[in-house]
């Protein structure tokens, strides 16, 4: 966290919370929705200052509830969030880095949604991937030990008994477990829609 921002928050400590104003997207962008797009039930505007970006990506934590916010000097301001408290992309270099900047050190369980969705989880970090990274981790998804064609994949996803599904990654062999999209805000322990 800035040290102007703890700063602040020693001289103002009880400024209220703000919430519904700022979103984070299944895409890592960050989107500040006026009271309109909050009534409307919009996304909001996506923030492309990047001053702006980067000083919300240094000061992005999360309470003892769950509840993902922004420190945005001595005010909360919290965040829903369309899917995790992270969007992972790929990095040639990095192998996965987060909508943050930081890499996305280690995959220690892989999961896949009924919609096709890829969540990574590493340490106490758990990431949607970017839909338009997913072609390119298709290719490290084997099930039964054999590549996953799309026709494999779709196939995994509708069996009320899948066959397994593997991940190759960093020289392992990940085993994918399928999750309901529903259900992982309670298996990795955050509000989607934090409210006072």
């Amino acid at each position: 966290m800035d040290e102007v921002v703890k700063q602040a928050m020693a001289k103002w400590p009880n400024v209220p919370h703000c919430y519904g104003w700022l979103a984070l997207d299944a895409r890592g962008g960050w989107r500040m929705r006026d009271e309109a797009a909050q009534q409307a039930g919009r996304a909001g505007d996506r923030i492309a200052n990047a001053a702006l970006l980067n000083f919300i990506n240094r000061n992005y934590a999360h309470d003892e509830e769950g509840r993902w916010y922004f420190q945005n000097g001595p005010q909360r301001v919290y965040v829903d969030l369309e899917a995790t408290p992270y969007i992972a992309r790929t990095d040639p270099a990095q192998g996965f880095l987060l909508q943050t900047g930081e890499a996305l050190a280690g995959i220690d369980q892989a999961y896949m949604t009924e919609r096709g969705q890829l969540i990574l989880q590493g340490g106490d970090k758990v990431a949607l991937l970017d839909d338009r990274d997913l072609a390119q981790c298709t290719g490290a998804l084997s099930i039964d030990g054999a590549p996953a064609s799309d026709d494999r994949l779709m196939s995994w996803l509708t069996e009320a008994a899948p066959a397994a599904m593997a991940m190759r990654h960093q020289g392992r062999e990940l085993p994918v477990q399928r999750i309901d999209s529903g259900a992982l805000a309670q298996r990795f322990g955050f509000v989607p829609q934090p409210r006072g």
